[in-house]
């Protein structure tokens, strides 16, 4: 078995809780109400500034030269092509430039990319790819299945519908999930148990992201 599919079984009933989410099942259905969907961006949008540094830091921490260059590359692609298409998506729900580059990090939000930003600037490559890895593998799972709902034609979510189910995507994350079994051939039996371990916590903070966003939780007291 490979180290991937390992993950895969482990995780199977966090994914199912995540795709009978209101939230994503909201999308699916094109019947999420909006302002869920609005405050989901601008804080994708500030998750997005940390998890790009993790490709930064993948590209510091690889040894092989052409996985350095895919880091390198997806750092580039993120900063100056996936956050410009987040802008202008971001502008359909009323979301200027000003107020994504400005905007309050959620709770939640926080605790993920502060958690995903530890393990990977204190752990090994493995450890920071596995970090990385739910949220690329979990959206292309989600888009996959909702490419066949109503929310695929929905004037507001079949972009990123669309966008998550596409042949790149999935090819991204098929890169990132070969990577991933490339990095634990030969490990031990501990080390492979904490890999699983960050794999886990971070798909956890997944499913806490969509009900996150559902809900709006921001801070209970603001001072």
């Amino acid at each position: 078995m490979k180290f991937s599919e390992r993950l895969y079984e482990k995780v199977k009933p966090v994914w199912k809780q995540t795709h009978e989410h209101p939230f994503v099942k909201g999308m699916g259905e094109g019947t999420l109400e909006q302002d869920k969907f609005r405050f989901y961006m601008v804080q994708d949008y500030v998750y997005l500034i940390d998890y790009a540094k993790l490709f930064a830091l993948g590209a510091v921490k690889a040894t092989d030269v052409q996985i350095m260059g895919k880091f390198a590359a997806l750092l580039h692609s993120t900063i100056n092509e996936e956050m410009e298409l987040h802008r202008q998506y971001a502008k359909r729900f009323l979301i200027t430039p000003e107020e994504l580059e400005t905007a309050e990090a959620a709770p939640t939000t926080l605790a993920y990319t502060h958690y995903m930003l530890h393990v990977s600037q204190n752990g090994t490559l493995a450890e920071l790819v596995a970090a990385l890895l739910p949220c690329m593998w979990s959206y292309w799972e989600i888009g996959k299945e909702l490419r066949t709902k109503p929310g695929a034609k929905h004037e507001l979510y079949s972009e990123w519908i669309h966008m998550y189910s596409s042949a790149e995507f999935g090819e991204l994350a098929t890169w990132c999930i070969d990577l991933m079994d490339q990095l634990a051939e030969g490990k031990s039996e501990a080390d492979l148990t904490k890999l699983e371990e960050i794999f886990i916590n971070t798909t956890r903070f997944e499913y806490l992201f969509w009900d996150m966003a559902y809900e709006k939780a921001m801070w209970p007291v603001h001072v």
